[in-house]
């Protein structure tokens, strides 16, 4: 067996297949061949995040799914992955009324093996512990990505609030000015941890700060016990993440669901 195709099958394993446990605000739901996970709250996070369906299961498996979150009142996301059965789920979906958003590669970069980096001259990494450094992470956000999320700013501090040691946040600081920011979430007794939200305001970037909040949550993952970090990479990251080493195993894509 090649040796991404080891990782995405351990990916697959430790990520995919078996519910995370201890995930705070959100309830997993296994229903036959396929597992959601259910926000506890208006912040939480709403999804099929695994499947493993054939042709004569998909089509109901999906009409179950849209039942169960309609009933929710909540829209979802069905989180595809290009290995997952059938070969026509992603056609299936599209019939049912899943509307596909942009693809993504999934990135799978060894801990001991990944070079370090250090962020620019004048800019400083820290980690977010209060309501001030989560709203600088979300200015950010909304200045690199142009789609403000306001529910996301109230998950982010209800994981602080929590005590959360699960996921962290960092913001990269010019001076006093947040310039970049990103998220580490380490799901307990999994081999791999998984980079989040990594963006950098416009006049910052090509300056090697993503690079550097890679390495810096790497160096985090390392002394947690974590083998591997997972990326779900756009196509502006991809080629930053492969000359660090990381490869590609899979392609992913959100299909969306409106509940009315």
């Amino acid at each position: 067996m090649a040796p991404e195709e080891e990782i995405l099958r351990a990916f697959d394993d430790d990520m995919r297949r078996t519910p995370p446990a201890g995930v705070e605000g959100v309830r997993i739901e296994l229903d036959g061949r396929v597992r959601r996970a259910v926000g506890l709250d208006d912040t939480g996070w709403f999804a099929v995040e695994w499947s493993d369906l054939d042709e004569s299961t998909a089509e109901e498996a999906i009409a179950r799914q849209i039942e169960r979150f309609a009933a929710l009142g909540r829209s979802f996301e069905w989180k595809y992955y290009d290995y997952d059965r059938p070969a026509d789920l992603e056609q299936r979906l599209v019939a049912a009324g899943f509307v596909a958003e942009e693809d993504e590669s999934v990135m799978i970069g060894s801990v001991a093996t990944l070079p370090r980096s250090d962020p620019p001259d004048g800019v400083r990494i820290i980690e977010v512990a209060d309501e001030a450094g989560v709203d600088a992470l979300i200015a950010v956000h909304d200045a690199a990505f142009g789609h403000p999320q306001p529910r996301y700013r109230e998950t982010l501090l209800a994981q602080i609030r929590a005590g959360d040691r699960t996921n962290v946040l960092v913001v990269a600081l010019a001076g006093e000015t947040a310039v970049s920011a990103a998220r580490l979430e380490m799901p307990p007794g999994r081999r791999f941890a998984s980079l989040w939200g990594g963006g950098t305001v416009p006049d910052w970037r090509g300056r090697g700060i993503y690079r550097a909040l890679v390495s810096y949550r790497a160096g985090i993952a390392a002394e947690r016990g974590y083998e591997f970090l997972h990326v779900d990479a756009s196509s502006q990251s991809r080629p930053i993440l492969e000359r660090l080493g990381f490869v590609r195993i899979a392609r992913t894509t959100p299909y969306r669901y409106e509940i009315a």
